[in-house]
């Protein structure tokens, strides 16, 4: 029976090798009753038994490698699944993670182009006991959001972690509304759809262990987590969060305010743009795609956010004054030679020498200054 299922023909028999039997098909011939063989099939039959043999490893290696992604993979659970939450999905997926989704919108559909497990209820989302919990909403409806999250369907140790753009805001509101066995890690990828679109790498992550459990599975979990950025090429960077606000109150808050300041201004393609103009149009269309949420979320809870703002006032003002005092010196020149000490030159007798004319309400600045 054993012959007919391996279809040994004696003629391909004579022709093979002799070879040693394998303890593998030592153990099969000890335990199975077998009729007197023929040496030649004898030796075929080694040779069929050699051939399961050499296919185990790649049998093996494809265990492996199975329980190695099995090993190093999270369940990720997306709350808020809007762009920026998409954008996120694709590269967890790519990094072998399980996505899970709920959102307010129904995005069933596309959650499913993407591979991505959607949930029109939080309660059915955290039943699926995810890992990690992360918090894409927008900053104006976090705390709102997590108040509405059934804390008590999640594993007791699950980490949380927030991709909000400011860091202070977020942290205080996890700290305050999660249960004291969660863990917390606050990030900020600075990046978006519109900057991350071709390539992580360089791009800054920052982030702050602000509550990580000492077991190992713990820290290892959020080593995973921070790994998928890593491996992206991200320029890794850990600060506090008040740090964080600091600087991104100085860089990420202005710049989203001088994008926005250059589309009221509409400022336009030429046929002449210079490389510099060409980094202004850059700048708008990297900003411009931002909700006005987003940039209001990173004014009002950005306790830094009002003296920058202060301070590109103060900043254009004093552009004006210096522009509007040099002004003034070259008609001083016209009107009375580099030589002449005389008064200040008024609006009338400027325009009666057939100058231009400051507007008033300027002009009475100066005069005042």
């Amino acid at each position: 029976m054993l012959l007919e299922m391996f279809s040994l023909s004696p003629t391909s028999a004579v022709k093979s090798p002799p070879l040693t039997l394998p303890s593998f098909s030592r153990s099969i011939s000890s335990r199975l009753p077998l009729p007197p063989i023929p040496k030649p099939l004898i030796r075929s039959f080694h040779f069929r038994i050699l051939s399961l043999d050499a296919a185990q490893p790649f049998d093996y290696e494809s265990r492996l490698k199975h329980e190695y992604l099995q090993s190093t993979s999270l369940k990720i659970a997306i709350i808020g699944f809007g762009n920026f939450g998409q954008f996120l999905s694709k590269t967890f997926l790519r990094h072998h993670h399980t996505v899970l989704a709920y959102s307010r919108t129904d995005y069933t559909q596309l959650a499913k182009s993407l591979g991505v497990s959607f949930f029109t209820d939080p309660h059915d989302l955290c039943e699926q006991h995810p890992e990690v919990v992360l918090l894409s909403t927008s900053i104006l409806s976090t705390e709102n959001v997590l108040r509405q999250i059934p804390f008590q369907r999640l594993r007791r140790n699950t980490l949380f972690v927030d991709v909000l753009s400011v860091k202070e805001f977020p942290r205080n509101l996890l700290v305050k509304y999660l249960p004291q066995d969660f863990d917390i890690l606050c990030t900020h990828p600075m990046f978006g759809p519109e900057s991350g679109k071709d390539s992580w790498a360089g791009l800054p992550f920052v982030y702050d262990k602000v509550r990580i459990g000492n077991e190992e599975g713990r820290v290892s979990r959020c080593e995973k987590f921070l790994d998928i950025f890593a491996k992206e090429g991200c320029r890794m960077v850990e600060m506090s969060c008040a740090e964080h606000d600091r600087y991104a109150a100085g860089s990420q808050f202005v710049t989203h305010t001088m994008g926005r300041l250059l589309v009221e201004f509409g400022l336009e393609s030429s046929p002449i743009n210079t490389k510099g103009y060409e980094t202004l149009l850059n700048l708008v269309e990297n900003t411009n795609g931002d909700s006005f949420d987003l940039y209001y979320g990173l004014f009002m809870y950005n306790q830094n956010a009002l003296e920058q703002l202060e301070r590109l006032d103060m900043a254009f003002k004093a552009i004006k004054k210096a522009l509007f005092e040099q002004l003034h010196q070259v008609y001083r020149r016209q009107l009375f030679g580099d030589s002449v000490e005389a008064e200040r030159v008024s609006p009338q007798k400027l325009l009666g020498n057939g100058a231009p004319v400051l507007p008033p309400s300027d002009y009475e600045s100066q005069q005042g200054s």
